[in-house]
C-alpha cells in the first residue's frame, strides 16, 4: 500500500509538472512573448504596447482555465515560493511546480523565436543586441527603461507584484466574497492587464521570476549572449528577487487590514453549531 500510494503521488506531481508546463507553453507565454515580438518587429505597425498588455492578460485567463482545476494555476513563481512559506504546499509541491513553470517559459521563448525568426534576423541584420536602435533582446524578457534607476526599477517591480498578490486575493478569498470559480480567470486576467497599463512603463512590469528568468537564459543561448545578465547595471536579479519579497508583503498587507477583521467560515459553522445544540 505505501509503494502505491508513493506512486500515486509520484504520478500526480508529474500531472502538475505537465499541466503547468502546458499552461505556460500553449497560454500565458506565447500570447505574450509573440505580442512583444510582433509590436518590435512591426516597428509600431503591428500593433501597441496595449496590444502586450491585452496579449498577456489574454494568456493568463486561459492559462488558469487550463491549469485551475488540477494545480491551482500556479503560473508565478513569486506566488508559489509564497505559498510555500505559508505552509500552503510542501517543498515537494513548490520544486514541481517551479520546475514547469520554468520549462514551459523556456519552451514558449524558443517557439516564438522559432515563429519569428525571419522577422528578427532581418531586423537586426543578424546582429542579435540587448541595446542599441535595433535592440530585440526585450522580445523575450524585461529590461528597465533608460531613464529609470535600479532602486526605482526595483521597487517597481515590488509594487507591482504587491497590487498582483491583493488583486488575487481579493479574487480567491472564500472568507471575503469570492468571486465565483467561473469568473475568477477572467478577473485575473484583467488584473494582469491593469497592472500593465498602469505600472508597466519603467519595468515592462515582469511581476513574475518565472516569465523572466528562463526567456532571459534561452535568449543568451540563443546569440544574445551573456549581455541579457549584464546590461543594466545587472538588471536581470531584479525581476527574480522584488516579485517575492512584493508577494510576501502583499500576504501581510492583506492579511493586515482585511483577512484578520473577516470572521472565518469555520468560526460561523461552529457559531451555528453552537446554537442548534443549544436549541
Amino acid at each position: 500500500l505505501r509503494r502505491k500510494n508513493s506512486k500515486e503521488a509520484q504520478s500526480t506531481t508529474a500531472t502538475r509538472i505537465l499541466l503547468t508546463l502546458l499552461s505556460l507553453f500553449l497560454f500565458t507565454k506565447v500570447f505574450g512573448l509573440s505580442s512583444v515580438a510582433q509590436v518590435v518587429l512591426g516597428k509600431g505597425n503591428t500593433g501597441q504596447y496595449l496590444s502586450i498588455n491585452l496579449a498577456f492578460g489574454i494568456g493568463v485567463t486561459l492559462g488558469v482555465y487550463a491549469a485551475g482545476g488540477v494545480s491551482g494555476a500556479h503560473l508565478n513563481a513569486a506566488i508559489t515560493i509564497t505559498q510555500c512559506i505559508l505552509g500552503n504546499i510542501s517543498w515537494t509541491t513548490l520544486a514541481a511546480y517551479i520546475i514547469g513553470q520554468f520549462l514551459g517559459s523556456f519552451i514558449a521563448a524558443a517557439t516564438v523565436f522559432a515563429i519569428y525568426y525571419d522577422a528578427i534576423y532581418d531586423y537586426t541584420n543578424g546582429n542579435f543586441t540587448v541595446s542599441g536602435p535595433t535592440a530585440t533582446a526585450m522580445i523575450f524578457s524585461t529590461y528597465p527603461a533608460p531613464n529609470v534607476s535600479l532602486q526605482g526599477a526595483f521597487f517597481t517591480e515590488f509594487m507591482a507584484t504587491v497590487m498582483l498578490i491583493l488583486g488575487v486575493l481579493v479574487i480567491h478569498d472564500e472568507k471575503n466574497k469570492a468571486a465565483t470559480k467561473g469568473i475568477q480567470p477572467m478577473l485575473t486576467g484583467m488584473l494582469v492587464l491593469g497592472i500593465g497599463l498602469g505600472m508597466g512603463l519603467n519595468t515592462g512590469y515582469a511581476i513574475n521570476p518565472s516569465r523572466d528568468l528562463p526567456p532571459r537564459i534561452f535568449s543568451a543561448i540563443a546569440g544574445w549572449g551573456t549581455d541579457v545578465f549584464t546590461a543594466d547595471h545587472s538588471w536581470w536579479w531584479v525581476p527574480v528577487a522584488a516579485p517575492i519579497l512584493g508577494c510576501l508583503a502583499g500576504v501581510f498587507i492583506y492579511k493586515l487590514c482585511i483577512d484578520f477583521h473577516n470572521p472565518s467560515h469555520e468560526t460561523e459553522h461552529e457559531k451555528e453549531q453552537a446554537g442548534v445544540e443549544t436549541s
